[in-house]
């Protein structure tokens, strides 16, 4: 099966599978004549898809609608799926990010803003990283025995794009990212909260259009904005340096990460705080740094077990909220979720 398709820019699709094609054909894999499925990763499926779905015309109608909200992402996804769709007859699934989050409550996915003008324009929070989130708070669920219906946890997925869930009884009920994933944490490019009125303020100040001050935000702000460069291995080799520049934008992500779970403790105690992605899966520096100011809260690591995870990759002290380092897999979660999808069709 085909798990995922991952691609850059539209222009590259058609090359891009292809090679994948062949790839697997040599590594005898599979053929094209024995691929019985294909599931696609789409990053926004709006407020209309709460789990995996066939591929219709329909279904892909919504996809091109949500490219005002996603426009790096769904053109892409779009671009895979009608490639596919014209290469292959067998049937193909939608695997949203945004759809984990759709169990969250009104009170978590409502702006404050005059609602007639929300609700005209789709304007709430989504949430995004959803398919890595259920599979590292499943794959935590399962590695400490407990059912997944009344588990709960706090799931940091830090990579160069960052956001946090929590997790009560097997269900998103908050996370850091919004409306567009540019909401929430310090990311590789992506500014994360801000004060709603700076990009006004710059349109004004600095003269920018509307176009500019958001590619400002999401394209050369977080890191890259701070150090120069979105790649957090630079960024702590610079800081063990003494680079001033490089230091902050090590404590400025860390301090965001902190904040949201100390904000995310409000919601009960968890089970497990999961570190994921590929900072939080790699990084123990980071991993240490964020959890450095949390004893009081009852999160206390163990620096030996932080720098040598162990199999099962718990890095908490005994006494302490159980904090695990688990690897994601949103291509197992959507080869599963097509699997499943087909075989009840």
């Amino acid at each position: 099966m085909l798990a995922k398709l991952l691609v850059e820019t539209a222009g590259q699709i058609e090359p891009t599978i292809e090679k994948i094609i062949a790839e697997f054909e040599a590594a005898r894999i599979c053929t094209p004549a024995s691929i019985s499925a294909i599931g696609h990763r789409v990053v926004h499926g709006g407020s209309k898809f709460s789990a995996p779905v066939l591929i219709t015309k329909e279904v892909t109608q919504v996809i091109e609608e949500m490219t005002e909200f996603a426009p790096l992402h769904n053109p892409a996804n779009l671009a895979g799926i009608r490639y596919c769709l014209e290469r292959f007859t067998v049937p193909q699934v939608a695997v949203f990010d945004t759809a984990f989050h759709q169990s969250m409550s009104a009170s978590a996915t409502t702006y404050a803003i005059p609602v007639e003008l929300a609700k005209n324009y789709g304007i709430r929070r989504y949430g995004f990283h959803g398919t890595s989130h259920e599979y590292v708070t499943r794959e935590c669920a399962r590695r400490m025995k407990i059912r997944y219906e009344v588990f709960n946890a706090i799931s940091l997925h830090l990579g160069n794009g960052a956001s946090a869930c929590v997790v009560q009884n097997g269900k998103s009920i908050d996370t850091s990212m919004g409306f567009t994933p540019l909401e929430g944490l310090v990311m590789g490019s992506r500014c994360g909260d801000i004060d709603p009125s700076i990009p006004f303020f710059l349109q004004r100040a600095a003269g920018l259009s509307a176009a500019a001050a958001e590619a400002l935000l999401n394209s050369k702000s977080g890191l890259m904005g701070l150090a120069g460069t979105n790649d957090m291995r630079e960024i702590l080799r610079r800081s063990a340096k003494g680079e001033p520049a490089a230091a902050l934008a090590v404590e400025i992500f860390c301090d965001r990460v902190r904040k949201y779970i100390g904000a995310y403790l409000t919601y009960g105690k968890p089970h497990a705080v999961i570190f994921t992605g590929g900072i939080g899966e790699n990084s123990t520096l980071i991993r240490a740094l964020t959890l450095a100011g949390l004893p009081h809260m009852g999160i206390r690591f163990s620096d030996k077990k932080n720098k040598n995870p162990g199999p099962d990759g718990l890095i908490s002290e005994s006494d302490s909220i159980p904090v695990y380092v688990i690897k994601t897999d949103e291509e197992l979660m959507i080869a599963h979720a097509t699997w499943a999808l087909v075989n009840d069709a």
